[in-house]
């Protein structure tokens, strides 16, 4: 997302983060077969470390982007009692910003895979930050 934005011009207009629900890898750098696949693609992830998701977070950010249902439901634990339903609206799934990968209802976790998990991931996160890109740019 952060490479789209920056070919758009429009990486300081927005700022984009990750963070995952466990907490098993915080401070680590993505996956080394993440980081050699995004890297034959053009992306640096050498300086990304994992954290969690907050339950601030929901007012930290406009958008709260989840990869497959079952994260979608541990975000929406963390939901603050006080949230009031608009904050609820701004998690939304990868699999509703899809063009290519229309028909699928997630992104696979290829961490218990091989060479070509990784590079499906990375074809529908491509596919899914182009069309959130354009929805982004529409609001600003």
């Amino acid at each position: 997302m952060r490479a789209l934005a920056e070919e758009q011009g429009q990486n300081d207009d927005l700022y984009i983060d990750s963070a995952g629900i466990g907490a098993w890898h915080v401070g680590e750098q993505p996956d080394r077969r993440m980081r050699k696949h995004a890297a034959q693609r053009g992306y640096d992830l050498s300086s990304l470390r994992a954290r969690q998701f907050r339950s601030d977070d929901f007012e930290k950010f406009d958008w709260i982007v989840v990869m497959d249902e079952e994260n979608y439901q541990d975000v929406m634990r963390k939901v603050p009692s006080h949230t009031s339903s608009n904050k609820l609206a701004k998690v939304v799934r990868m699999k509703d910003f899809f063009n290519d990968f229309k028909g699928y209802d997630h992104v696979p976790d290829p961490y218990y895979g091989g060479s070509e998990g990784f590079e499906l991931a990375l074809d529908m996160i491509e596919d899914g930050c182009k069309e959130m890109l354009k929805s982004l740019l529409q609001k600003v």
